[in-house]
C-alpha cells in the first residue's frame, strides 16, 4: 500500500529519542526500511510491514530510505491511554513469557482501511485534534485486539520491571547510550541501589565501568575486525566522534585512527 506525496503521520505523546522504549506503539512503514536490535534479536521492516514496539525495552534504530524517503505511521498507546481503554474494554489477563521488542503484526482489511483513514492527515488537508487523536487510537487498539487477543497480556501489563540479574544485563546492554536511572529501572532497581550493587559486583563506579568497557570493545573492533571509528562510535554508546577519539586516546596513548591505520591489511 503507498500514497503520493504524504509525510510521516505520528498520533498520542512523542516518543523519547532515547535508545529505550518508554510506551508501547503501532507502527506503519510507508517507504523505506528498518532494522533494530535490542541486544538479543535483529528486527528487520520493510515498507508494508506493521509492528509493535514494547515499551521497556532497549533497541537501537538503523534507518534506510527509498528514493530519498523514510515515512512512517507512528501511534503511541501511552500507559494513561491504555488504562482508560481498559476501564471501558476488560479484558482478562494473563502473564507471557514472549520476551520480543518487536511483534510484527498480519495485514489485514481492517487494518488497510484504518491506514487508509488517516490518508488526510499525511498530506496536510485535515488537522488532528487530541480528541480525534484518541479516538483514532481507540480504533486501531480494538482492530489489533480483535485480530491478536494475546496483546492484551502486553497492552495492560502495567507491572514496572522485576529485579533481574544485574551483571549479566549490563554485560549485555552497555553499548547502549542510556541514563543510569533508564539502567536501574530496566533492572527493576532504585538508582541508588542499582549503584550500591553495581560497586558491590563490578567493584567500580558504574559511569567508569560502562566507559571501559565501551572502549575495550571499540579496542576490539578497531584492531581485531579492522573496523572504522567512523562505523562504530554510535553503536558504542558514544555520541560524537571527536568524544569518543578524545576518551580513546587518553586509554590507550593513541587515537582510534592511529590503531586502525597500524592494523589495515
Amino acid at each position: 500500500m503507498k500514497f503520493n506525496n504524504i509525510q510521516s503521520c505520528h498520533l498520542g505523546p512523542e516518543i523519547s529519542p532515547e535508545q529505550f522504549i518508554p510506551e508501547h506503539f503501532f507502527l506503519y512503514l510507508l517507504n523505506g526500511s528498518m532494522i533494530s536490535y535490542d541486544g538479543y534479536k535483529h528486527y528487520k521492516m520493510q515498507a508494508g510491514d506493521y509492528c509493535i514496539a514494547r515499551k521497556n525495552h532497549l533497541v537501537r534504530y538503523t534507518k534506510h530510505k527509498e528514493d530519498g524517503l523514510f515515512e512512517k505511521v507512528l501511534i503511541t498507546f501511552d500507559e494513561a491511554f491504555l488504562r482508560k481503554f481498559l476501564k471501558r474494554h476488560p479484558y482478562h489477563i494473563e502473564p507471557t513469557d514472549n520476551t520480543d521488542s518487536f511483534l510484527f503484526i498480519n495485514e489485514d482489511k481492517l487494518i488497510q482501511n484504518f491506514i487508509h483513514s488517516l490518508e488526510p492527515y499525511y498530506n496536510g488537508t485535515e488537522q488532528l485534534d487530541d480528541a480525534f487523536s484518541d479516538v483514532k487510537r481507540e480504533e486501531l487498539l480494538i482492530i489489533l485486539l480483535k485480530n491478536n487477543p494475546d496483546l492484551a497480556n502486553i497492552f495492560f501489563n502495567f507491572n514496572t520491571p522485576h529485579k533481574i540479574d544485574l551483571e549479566s544485563f549490563m554485560n549485555h546492554n552497555f553499548k547502549f547510550n542510556i541514563s543510569l536511572e533508564r539502567f536501574a529501572f530496566m533492572t527493576g532497581r532504585s538508582l541508588s541501589t542499582f549503584k550500591r550493587e553495581f560497586k558491590t559486583i563490578f567493584n567500580t563506579s558504574p559511569g567508569k565501568w560502562l566507559m571501559d568497557k565501551r572502549l575495550q570493545e571499540a579496542y576490539f573492533l578497531l584492531d581485531k575486525e579492522n573496523k572504522k571509528p567512523t562505523d562504530i562510535y554510535v553503536d558504542l554508546g558514544f555520541e560524537d566522534l571527536s568524544h569518543f577519539s578524545y576518551v580513546f586516546k587518553k586509554q590507550y596513548g593513541f587515537s582510534p585512527a592511529q590503531l586502525n591505520k597500524k592494523t589495515m591489511p
